[in-house]
């Protein structure tokens, strides 16, 4: 979205309501070519594995007992992880996805939907084409229906008609996307675990980072996150899904998309003025030794039922 459609990242190119989704549809079918030509061709002389790793946030409804609500939240998942995961796990887009955008579509009066289509062949190729799912998450949001007016440009943004809230108790220790809702990575790997047939997951990124520096490297939020999240991850091993490894994201500090250098997610201070980038631990990276040494919380106190 961030690339092909508002062009706020590489190659900023603004296609308004139609490229993102092209982008996205030649990547699920790339992958799907990368994943058979392993499979064809490598697969039984070194036995290794070809995933695709996805980032999604969770959206959990407003007023859980509101079925507006709740159909929001679903198209709020649908719209971010099940655009990719649906096609390689169930071998098409999310029907709340080609329902919307074709809506959409037809209202603008093109012919076809903006949301490009599968062949039955396609179809059939992309299907089962990931030997595990990898998950890059971050942070929740609280999510409520919204109709966005008909004459309004078109855009992925709009075509799912919510509106996304955070509560003001949640920490926010980096930037303003980014709050520490641990609860929300249980239901998003449950989510997975549902709709996906227990896939094999190996979480790629989860991690925070801080808008201001700290002199002391006392990054003691940090500490919080991770203990957080990957006490949600414990709950959801106990849940029966299937988390084989994690991944905290970052080592280092790091060049951080569009925002450069000024986002620092790393577990590891790196002095990017001084010209031999020299690096320094943070508080976070003693305790986080200590939960590698362990493989997991080294005080079982510390994990929260």
């Amino acid at each position: 979205e961030k690339g092909y459609e508002t062009g706020e990242h590489a190659p900023g190119l603004k296609l308004g309501g139609c490229g993102a989704y092209r982008a996205a549809h030649h990547i699920i079918k790339t992958h799907a070519k990368v994943w058979h030509s392993y499979n064809n061709t490598w697969r039984r002389e070194q036995r290794g594995m070809v995933g695709i790793s996805l980032t999604s946030g969770w959206g959990e409804p407003v007023d859980p007992h509101s079925q507006t609500d709740r159909d929001a939240a679903e198209r709020y998942i649908q719209f971010h992880l099940g655009w990719f995961a649906n096609p390689i796990y169930r071998g098409d887009y999310p029907e709340v996805m080609k329902n919307y955008v074709g809506k959409k579509s037809a209202q603008q009066g093109l012919g076809t939907s903006r949301l490009p289509s599968f062949s039955v062949q396609e179809k059939t190729y992309i299907k089962g084409t990931s030997d595990f799912l990898g998950i890059g998450h971050f942070t929740t949001r609280y999510v409520l229906q919204k109709n966005f007016p008909f004459l309004q440009v078109s855009s992925y943004h709009t075509d799912h008609d919510l509106a996304e809230l955070v509560d003001p108790s949640w920490p926010a220790p980096g930037p303003k996307w980014l709050y520490s809702v641990p609860w929300g990575f249980r239901r998003l790997l449950n989510f997975i675990k549902t709709q996906y047939g227990n896939p094999l997951i190996y979480v790629t990124e989860n991690g925070v980072s801080e808008s201001l520096q700290c002199p002391q490297l006392c990054d003691e939020w940090r500490i919080q996150y991770l203990k957080g999240y990957i006490n949600e991850i414990l709950k959801a091993l106990n849940d029966g899904v299937n988390v084989k490894g994690y991944t905290a994201w970052s080592l280092l500090d790091k060049f951080e998309w569009n925002k450069g250098f000024s986002e620092r997610f790393g577990l590891y201070h790196i002095d990017f003025k001084n010209k031999n980038k020299p690096r320094y631990p943070k508080a976070s990276v003693d305790y986080y030794k200590k939960i590698i040494s362990a493989n997991g919380f080294p005080n079982p106190r510390e994990v929260m039922p």
